[in-house]
């Protein structure tokens, strides 16, 4: 593998993202996050849109991982739907550009996509929810897989829980993944890397403060 993925090797990736509405959604404040993930200890980011990419490049060294989030009216594939999209997100730093490789109707092919990154330079990331699409996706040249969409495809496990299962057909199979995915613990990374994963991203349990304070919230009114 390259050295960017040796780099990341049994490591952290924190995602730093914010969705529309939130108090965070800005591409300062997600630096702010990046530096204070790598104060910690993170060996990359996860950063989606075009702006935050910037902004995050502009801080920090750390590798990359980019991508963007674009509803369209044709297809069900929102993570970096396209090889413009993607070949952008190389261009202005992503040493690794995530990209939804599920088998659903898409835009353009995952091979296109994957050409696209390597064309610009950086590597492909193929975020899966089952063990086929991953096969499929080494086969059109992703350089690594990720367990990201498990769970949020019709035809992969729905779980509430991270996709244990799927992480033991990966490794099984002998096909190299990074964890990522409703790893709500640090219990939960390492049961990730325990199960074979080369590295683990965790976003919402570490940079969304709007999202954990909805779970302590729920918890206590459920107490009552």
């Amino acid at each position: 593998m390259s050295s960017v993925l040796e780099r990341l090797r049994g490591g952290l990736v924190v995602s730093c993202q914010a969705n529309p509405g939130s108090p965070l959604r800005d591409p300062h404040i997600i630096s702010r996050l990046a530096l204070a993930a790598q104060q910690g200890g993170a060996a990359g980011l996860r950063i989606q849109g075009f702006a935050d990419v910037q902004a995050v490049r502009a801080v920090t060294d750390l590798p990359l991982i980019g991508l963007t989030k674009t509803d369209r009216d044709d297809t069900p594939v929102y993570i970096t739907p396209t090889a413009a999209e993607a070949a952008q997100l190389a261009e202005l730093g992503s040493e690794i550009v995530a990209f939804d490789a599920t088998l659903q109707p898409r835009p353009e092919s995952v091979q296109a996509i994957v050409q696209a990154i390597h064309a610009a330079g950086a590597l492909a990331m193929a975020d899966i929810s089952t063990l086929d699409e991953a096969r499929a996706a080494y086969d059109a040249g992703a350089d690594i897989v990720g367990t990201t969409l498990a769970g949020y495809t019709p035809h992969s496990r729905a779980l509430s829980t991270a996709d244990w299962p799927l992480m033991d057909e990966l490794r099984e199979a002998g096909l190299p993944f990074i964890a990522e995915g409703r790893l709500n613990s640090p219990q939960d990374a390492a049961e990730a890397v325990r199960r074979g994963a080369h590295s683990v991203v965790v976003g919402s349990a570490i940079t969304r403060p709007d999202v954990i304070t909805t779970w302590f919230a729920g918890a206590v009114r459920d107490a009552h």
